[in-house]
């Protein structure tokens, strides 16, 4: 792309030898109106005038490492040695890259997860000894990359700053407890439970935990004390398996046999409403409507307060919410998905969005997906749901896909043997 330029002569210091008479004040007047519109073609025409890309920062790291950037650095773990099972978690200096510090993770385990927290960096694996499989996390402090605890169990931030880890299940009793993340000491926990554990997240950590025994009793705890909250019998008529689900302030029990789901509040298990819908594999919080998939490959959207049924079809998957509206897709099951806009109230479709690989489904954040460009590269889109539209933010000729949304930047494999680049979103 080449710059507009405009031929303003040469400048000269001295008087015109030959001026030119003063045209008549028509034209004048329009000359001046001829300047006037000169200027402003040449402002829209630097307007129009793409900035400068951004030199991607360009990393040395094995395919599949877990990539994460948090405020100002970028944090990259990967395996260090497959046949061991170590790992390392590398810090970068954004944006240009430079290395902060790089600490080996003290467990063998296959790692798959890290969270930012309270000046800390929890990096969560599956660690692998000779009694067996366990869940692990290693707290490391953020500034330096030195170790500062592990304890078994994944990791769960609670709405009052501290960690919830929770080791066991399937085959084993599950574990609960609380503990500070500046150095894993306990605040409370809990005696081995069989019982099936959900956890309800409100966005800023977990609140309300929710046992649910094999015999059909219920008990919610508060997940910042341990203490309970309230316990009911809802084991279902025959002794069907029974599904709990939380969206909002409710449980849902469903009846797997039967497909019968009764509402209660949360907090008290006071019953709301009962419903039955036939068979039913999940359900979803949809927004303002709760949304359930059915043994028969249909989406239902009830009414929360009374369980009435709003709308129903056979075209959506799955729903995510988005203020009054959600973002369904139609088809698919792999890496690319045919995306729509719909209304969640009456379920009329509103858009569409095309086809996209989404690496991010942050409600209120930017929702990013790419796609492959016919010449090489990816094209990054940002699909604003309350539009109903699809912005292109840029064409990166040189990755290859792998990619993630991450806090206003896109990392992807690149064409470069053993290497990513991190690109910096477009505000």
């Amino acid at each position: 792309m080449t710059d507009s330029v405009i031929d303003l002569g040469e400048l000269r210091h001295g008087p015109d030898p030959d001026p030119i008479p003063r045209p008549p004040r028509g034209q004048g007047r329009r000359l001046r109106c001829a300047l006037v519109l000169l200027l402003a073609l040449v402002t829209l025409a630097a307007s129009a005038v793409s900035p400068p890309r951004r030199t991607p920062v360009t990393l040395a790291a094995q395919r599949g490492s877990d990539v994460m950037v948090d405020g100002d650095l970028l944090l990259v773990m990967e395996p260090v040695d497959t046949s061991t099972r170590q790992a390392r978690l590398s810090a970068y200096r954004l944006p240009g890259g430079e290395p902060v510090w790089q600490a080996p993770l003290s467990a063998e385990a296959r790692y798959w997860g890290m969270k930012p927290l309270a000046g800390m960096l929890l990096a969560t694996g599956f660690e692998i000894g000779p009694e067996g499989r366990d869940i692990l996390t290693v707290a490391l402090d953020r500034a330096t990359g030195a170790y500062r605890w592990q304890q078994p169990g994944s990791v769960s931030k609670l709405t009052d700053g501290n960690l919830l880890l929770r080791s066991g299940g399937e085959t084993e009793p599950s574990n609960l407890r609380a503990v500070d993340p500046c150095c894993g000491t306990v605040r409370w926990q809990l005696p081995p439970t069989t019982a099936e554990i959900t956890i309800r997240d409100t966005g800023y950590g977990a609140d309300r935990i929710v046992f649910h025994q094999a015999n059909g009793m219920v008990e919610v705890r508060d997940a910042t004390t341990g203490a309970a909250l309230a316990s009911a019998e809802m084991r279902p008529p025959g002794g069907a398996r029974l599904g709990i689900d939380l969206i909002d302030d409710l449980l849902l029990a469903v009846d797997r046999g039967s497909g019968t789901i009764n509402a209660y509040g949360l907090e008290r298990l006071d019953r709301r409403w009962t419903r039955t819908s036939g068979p039913i594999e999940f359900a979803l919080d949809c927004g303002p409507v709760v949304c359930l998939r059915t043994g028969r490959n249909e989406l239902q959207a009830l009414d929360p307060a009374t369980g009435d049924v709003r709308w129903r079809s056979d075209r959506w998957l799955w729903g995510w919410p988005y203020g009054s509206r959600l973002m369904a897709n139609i088809s698919g099951f792999g890496p690319m998905e045919q995306y729509v806009v719909i209304d969640a109230l009456t379920g009329e479709q509103l858009a569409d969005l095309g086809t996209w690989e989404l690496y991010q489904l942050g409600v209120g954040g930017r929702l990013v997906g790419i796609r492959r460009h016919p010449d090489g590269g990816v094209v990054v889109g940002e699909l604003d749901i309350a539009a109903g539209k699809v912005h292109i933010v840029d064409v990166l000729p040189d990755a290859t896909g792998e990619c993630q949304a991450i806090t206003g930047y896109l990392v992807c494999s690149a064409t470069a043997a053993g290497s990513y680049q991190l690109w910096k979103l477009a505000d």
